[in-house]
């Protein structure tokens, strides 16, 4: 009786934590680009190296109390050893070289999934500026001369190469099934270089708290075929919306759970204004190695 109630004791905070996973889609671990999927390897990687250790010390912790325990007469007593020299190899020379695994795994990853690195593909790129504002996101295609508000579209297999500043307070740029977030400033431009792989609706989000409205500052990143893409753009090019700093400075007020918004033509120089905006008319362009102010 006491072993079946001390099942059911153990067995309720498993199926409660399982009910709160079960609303966690867990799109990190689900990558859809090759930026995501790399990341993911070393997430994986790392966490079974580390486990190394970890597992080891739980079993040895659970077989110690067990095995120590007050009742078990048959366990030798022993109040005056201090000292195994097999016991302290192994616990300084395995934990090193995990750490050592993981340093070079780590240092070797990083650069390899820079940011700011350009990525390789014979299709030419697409360039995107991202304005993170009060609690939604503007996007910009200086090359198609479009804009929208929470919602981006980019054809599959084709670089996307981002350009991020905010007219707000710092936020983080995140598609978690594409790969890296980076952080979006105010008067400074970050660069971030993501790819998909299937087409699909992937979410985005800010992973920097930014204010009351912040937990619906999402927005839907639609990864299409070629020619989807071709038609979502005449979908915004028939909007009869413009986007001119009049129609910016309404964009920009602050929103929560604002719509997905449609601009068939945009100034040309905007996202460029915003960010001189908090310089006296410069550029801040920060890249992985320093910042170059552009007059």
């Amino acid at each position: 009786m006491r072993a079946t109630s001390l099942k059911r004791a153990a067995l309720a905070p498993g199926v409660a934590l399982t009910s709160l996973l079960g609303g966690c889609t867990l799109d990190l671990l689900d990558p859809k680009g090759s930026v995501g999927a790399a990341e993911k390897s070393l997430i994986v990687t790392a966490s079974w190296a580390m486990l190394i250790v970890v597992i080891p010390v739980i079993v040895l912790t659970l077989l110690f109390a067990w095995r120590y325990r007050e009742r078990n007469h048959r366990a030798e007593y022993r109040p005056k050893w201090a000292h195994s020299t097999a016991i302290e190899i192994v616990i300084w020379t395995v934990p090193s070289l995990i750490i050592l695994f993981l340093a070079v795994l780590t240092w070797n990853t990083t650069h390899a999934l820079d940011p700011y690195k350009p990525l390789e593909s014979d299709v030419k790129p697409i360039t995107v500026q991202v304005v993170a504002l009060d609690w939604k996101w503007l996007f910009i295609y200086p090359e198609l001369g479009i804009a929208t508000v929470n919602q981006i579209a980019f054809p599959v297999d084709t670089p996307v190469n981002f350009v991020i500043t905010s007219d707000s307070v710092m936020n983080s740029f995140f598609i978690p099934q594409l790969g890296s977030q980076i952080y979006a400033m105010a008067g400074m431009q970050t660069r971030l270089h993501l790819i998909a792989n299937q087409t699909g609706d992937y979410a985005g989000m800010s992973a920097n708290y930014s204010g009351a409205g912040f937990s619906d500052m999402t927005f839907r990143t639609l990864a299409t075929t070629p020619d989807a893409f071709d038609a979502w753009v005449a979908k915004v090019r028939a909007s009869p919306d413009h986007l001119d700093m009049n129609r910016y400075n309404a964009v920009s007020k602050r929103e929560v759970k604002a719509p997905v918004g449609y601009f068939s033509s945009v100034d040309p120089n905007l996202f460029r204004n915003v960010v001189a905006r908090y310089n006296n008319g410069n550029v801040l362009d920060l890249t992985d190695a320093n910042c170059e102010v552009k007059k």
